[in-house]
Parts: C-alpha cells; structure tokens; sequence
C-alpha cells in the first residue's frame, strides 16, 4: 500500500433508512456524514484516536465507532451527530457490529485475545469474552444468536451471544480481515487478505465449504446485496472491487475505485456500494446496476 492520505477514510456503515453514510476517518480522529441524495459531506463528528469501524443501531437513532489508538467506542447521537458517550474496552479495538434486536454491541480488540460486549442502553462493558488470538473484524448473525470473529491466527471464532461462550473455531485462509453474513444466515463470507480469496463458512455445520478467488489482491472487507445475491469485496492492493456471485461463487467483474480501498457497505435498497479508499481520502460511489463508479466524494 502506499502512504497514507491526509484523512485515510477506514470503515463506513449506512443508516438503515440509507439517507446518510458514516465514514470513519482514521488520521482526522473523526468522522464524516454523507447525505447519499446528494452524495456529499454534511458534518463531521470528533471522536477519539484513530477511529477504525463503525457500526448503527437497527433503529438507525447511535453510530457506534471505535476508536484504535485509544481503547474507546465512541456513541454518536444520529439525529444531532454529537457523541454522547465514550466506552472504554480492550486496547486496539477494530471491528464492531450490534445484534439485530439492538441490545449488546461486540467490539473485536485486536492488541488482545477478547471480544467486548456492551450494553447499549447503559453503554458499559457487560462481558469480555476470551478468543483463541488476537480478534480484528466481526459478524452478527441475522437472527442475533452467534457472532463471527476473524482472528490473527488465522481463525474465527464463533461467540454464543446468549451464553458470550466461544462454542466452535474454524480455520480459514492466511490472513483473515473482513466477515460478513448472508441475509437468510446460512452463510459467512471471509476476505483473506494472504490468498486473494474468500473462505466460505456453511454456518449451520461451522465448516469451510469453498474457497472463492477474489480476481484483485489483498481483499480486506465485504459487503452482501441485502437479496444476498452477490458480494463486493475491496481490495486493498490493487485499488478495485470485486464483484462475486454467490450463487455461482464466481467473479462477474472487478470494479475500479480510488487507491487502497478498505471499508464498503451497500444502502438498504442494494442499488449502490459505498468504497472508502483509504489513501485517496475518497470514497466511491458504485451503482451496482451497471457495476460503475457514478460518484466520488472527497471526505
């Protein structure tokens, strides 16, 4: 990769209804809303240290960001864009996603071996729950009964949100980054950033049932059309996305973006990808009609 752009534009979730995306801007401490009527910054949001991921409540009202240089999860009010709570977890927090109902959010801290739950009507640490290696991105199940855990050792635990118990693990490809969840829950999709590929875990059996070559190199994360008919994967290294169908687990196209793309989510109507690009300070716009960048927004 190369060296890092002012901003440096990291992760990137939507708001349920799909009028705002928040990108979380690792160099500027902050993060920036933008209105996707108009595809432009509205505000940014201050939070703390080298903010990483983020992740919205169901009913779209918090923005939950972590922030890795400080060991804390910021809480942003989504109607007035203002923190209105700081978290402390584990050192190095990278991952995090909030289950279904609301309730718990599960923060991945990747400078130890334990996933953070927090409550998110008291926002406090409920439980810490041990993993095998150093945990980095996560996946909620649709259901909100298990959470996916990509760990350094080339791993993912999967976490009994009932009990906050480790129940399986599973060995992936080299160098697992990204997990995301088909819609239906049957499936859980990793980008392995060492083989160029996707390993993919049948979750009813928590086994690997294919490994699915990216086309790009070093994929880091995912997003799933919410029909859960294809994936669009960044690739960090060579500056596009992929585009697989997973029906066919096969490569339709490879979609230019800017330079060392990284986080990407899909509005709720699956009619755009959103790409932060992590070196450009930009992030793409893809109509995932024609598969083409329709928009590029400075942030």
């Amino acid at each position: 990769m190369n060296v890092m752009a002012s901003n440096a534009p990291r992760g990137i979730a939507i708001t349920p209804d799909g009028t705002r995306a928040y990108v979380t801007l690792y160099n500027a401490n902050s993060v920036a809303v933008i209105n996707t009527a108009t595809n432009t910054v509205i505000t940014t949001v201050p939070v703390g240290l080298q903010p990483w991921g983020v992740a919205i409540t169901p009913d779209g009202t918090r923005a939950y960001v972590t922030n890795s240089g400080v060991n804390t999860v910021s809480v942003i009010n989504t109607v007035t864009n203002t923190v209105i709570a700081t978290v402390v977890v584990g050192s190095g927090p990278l991952g995090i996603d909030i289950t279904p109902d609301g309730t718990r959010a599960y923060v991945a801290n990747s400078r130890t071996t334990f996933v953070s739950v927090i409550n998110t009507a008291t926002n406090t640490v409920i439980a810490n729950v041990p993993v095998a290696s150093q945990p980095l991105e996560i996946a909620i199940t649709p259901d909100g009964t298990r959470a996916y855990v990509t760990m350094a050792n080339n791993m993912v635990a999967v976490i009994n949100t009932a009990t906050n118990t480790v129940i399986a693990t599973i060995l992936v490809g080299p160098s697992p980054r990204g997990i995301e969840i088909t819609p239906d829950g049957s499936r859980a999709y990793v980008a392995t950033a060492g083989n160029n590929s996707l390993t993919v875990i049948n979750t009813a059996t928590n086994t690997v049932i294919a490994t699915v070559p990216t086309g790009g190199s070093t994929p880091v994360a995912i997003a799933i059309m919410p029909n859960g008919s294809r994936a669009y994967v960044t690739n960090a290294n060579s500056n596009n996305v992929s585009v697989i169908d997973l029906a066919t687990h096969t490569l339709i196209t490879l979609v230019p973006v800017g330079s060392a793309p990284w986080g990407v989510a899909i509005t709720p109507d699956g009619t755009r990808a959103y790409v932060t690009n992590f070196n450009s300070s930009t992030v793409s716009v893809i109509d995932t009609s024609t598969n083409t960048v329709i928009a590029t927004i400075p942030v």
